[in-house]
């Protein structure tokens, strides 16, 4: 049986739309706002008839040293990444290093030298960018012991390429910014990239559905969030269909419970090709500050839980393996990760959800991904605001590149 969601009405969905688009795009969980350069102005937010000044979160770590808070109107903050890119660091006074090539007289010496069976230079090492030093990874427990795969499962066997969204708002998303048509075939074009790119892995389309997003103000429930009716989850589960798509519902909790909403949604997951996303950023259970104000976290144990009441639904059903997307893009996003229960009947991906250039994007991957194993990883790219500096969007041969590669591709 479905259960009974806030919004039914056409008023009320015109409502919804017209908050939507008020909201600032990080309360709107799009993280399409995180700091790069110069401060953003203050926005005023704007949901019913009531409207509050509404300053931006601060990023809790490493921003450059003019960062400021994230322009709000951008979809998506990656508030704790780095600002500027790390530069080479050298003795003061000292010297720089002699260069040869081959075909110099230091060179041909050098050569020489090894011929005769003298002690030769040894083969420069292979220089990494963040997050593809195999070794690297390797040291930090890649790749992960993870149980084997149920029959049926997705992961690891494809790759995930989604677009992410909502129907209801063009700023919150690829899903949403472009008629349904069109959508689809710009998604259909980024799959087939996506295996030219690598063909050992076919590739799965998906379209990622905010299902319940976070609101800057309290509303009716207090809770500070806003599940979406059903017949727009309906609607967008409809076109996954007609594409050969499978659906992810994302949920951003505000100040609900990630306990209380999951059953919500149990008409739905039971669904063999219906899949699940939860966003840390949005989770202020416990700090109950306003979306938008302020980072919000999840813990292993909340993760656990969601990963648990996935496995129930697959033994209740008799469905193949969930997918559970979890997104991260700040140090304490996710806490006591080591804590974080692998089981067959759910594949875990921690999906980097951060915006940026090339270089902070692969430091996030780095930081926040490849030294906190879990078990399946993602990549998160943003048509806008990864290019808005001027920098280009990483293409899937740049992304193949990270180590591990990841399994899950976002667009925003």
């Amino acid at each position: 049986m479905k259960h009974q969601h806030t919004i039914r009405t056409p008023k009320a969905l015109a409502f919804l739309l017209c908050s939507l688009l008020a909201l600032p795009l990080s309360l709107a969980g799009c993280k399409d706002a995180k700091p790069t350069a110069k401060p953003a102005a203050a926005e005023t937010l704007k949901i019913g008839n009531s409207s509050t000044a509404q300053q931006p979160p601060q990023s809790p770590a490493a921003q450059a040293p003019n960062a400021a808070s994230p322009a709000v109107p951008a979809p998506g903050t990656a508030p704790d990444q780095k600002a500027t890119p790390p530069a080479a660091v050298t003795a003061p006074g000292a010297p720089a290093p002699a260069t040869f090539n081959q075909n110099s007289s230091a060179g041909k010496k050098a050569n020489k030298k090894g011929a005769k069976g003298g002690a030769a230079q040894a083969a420069p090492a292979k220089k990494y960018l963040a997050g593809e030093d195999p070794d690297f990874a390797a040291r930090k427990g890649w790749p992960v012991k993870h149980p084997a795969p149920l029959p049926g499962s997705i992961l690891p066997q494809k790759r995930i390429v989604a677009y992410y969204g909502n129907p209801l708002s063009k700023r919150m998303g690829a899903l949403g910014e472009y008629p349904k048509d069109e959508m689809l075939q710009r998604l259909k074009r980024e799959v087939a990239n996506w295996q030219k790119a690598d063909p050992s892995h076919p590739v799965q389309p998906a379209l990622h559905l905010i299902a319940v997003v976070a609101q800057g103000e309290p509303g009716k429930a207090g809770l500070y969030r806003m599940v979406m009716p059903d017949d727009v989850i309906n609607k967008v589960y409809g076109w996954a269909k007609e594409s050969g798509a499978i659906l992810f519902i994302d949920i951003q909790t505000g100040h609900d419970n990630i306990r209380a909403l999951l059953p919500r949604f149990e008409w739905l997951l039971k669904n063999p090709d219906v899949h699940l996303g939860i966003d840390p950023e949005f989770n202020l259970i416990s700090s109950k500050k306003r979306p938008g104000t302020k980072i919000g976290t999840y813990d292993a144990a909340d993760i656990n839980y969601a990963s648990g009441y996935l496995r129930d639904l697959v033994k209740k059903y008799n469905l193949p393996p969930k997918v559970f997307i979890v997104h991260r893009f700040t140090r304490n996003g996710v806490t006591n990760s080591k804590n974080i229960v692998l089981r067959p009947e759910v594949d875990i991906v921690m999906n980097m959800d951060g915006w940026g250039a090339p270089w902070l994007k692969r430091d996030s991957y780095k930081d926040y991904i490849v030294s906190e194993p879990v078990e399946f990883t993602g990549f998160k790219l943003f048509y806008h605001n990864d290019t808005k500096k001027g920098d280009p969007l990483l293409a899937p041969a740049d992304v193949l590149k990270l180590n591990p590669k990841p399994l899950y591709i976002q667009y925003q």
